[in-house]
């Protein structure tokens, strides 16, 4: 059965930065916006808004955004596939995170219009980014 979920486009331009495994995390990382910080045994990589980002830091900028704003079970199955299948099927690419109740995907800044109505046309809607903390 498709999912219908409730979308909402992030304000800000983000960057997907990769930083060296054994460096400790630098102050710019924190601040407005998403931020998340993945850990793995080769590298940090960290997204932020892409205005914090030092110019020597390897990164992609022109991002934009998107949070699944509907609110699933932890594991409920095909939360992420119904948004990740509509864009990567018309051969855009995406970048996709999660947090304890969310999830997010990262789409090019310079193919969001198109992404809007792919993610429409799957029966998705986009709403205004209002979400209080949650707590």
């Amino acid at each position: 059965m498709p999912v219908a979920l409730e979308l909402a486009e992030l304000s800000g331009d983000y960057a997907v930065c990769r930083l060296p495994a054994n460096q400790a995390l630098p102050d710019w990382v924190s601040g407005d916006g998403l931020v998340n910080v993945t850990f793995a045994n080769d590298e940090i990589s960290v997204v932020c808004l892409s205005q914090r980002v030092p110019a020597q830091t390897e990164y992609s900028a022109g991002w934009t955004a998107i949070r699944i704003s509907s609110k699933f079970e932890f594991d409920q199955p095909g939360v992420v596939l119904a948004v990740v299948q509509p864009v990567s099927s018309a051969g855009l690419g995406i970048f996709v995170m999660s947090t304890f109740y969310r999830d997010y995907i990262l789409v090019r800044t310079r193919e969001i219009t198109k992404v809007r109505t792919l993610l429409t046309d799957a029966g998705h809607h986009f709403t205004r980014d209002t979400l209080a903390p949650l707590g």
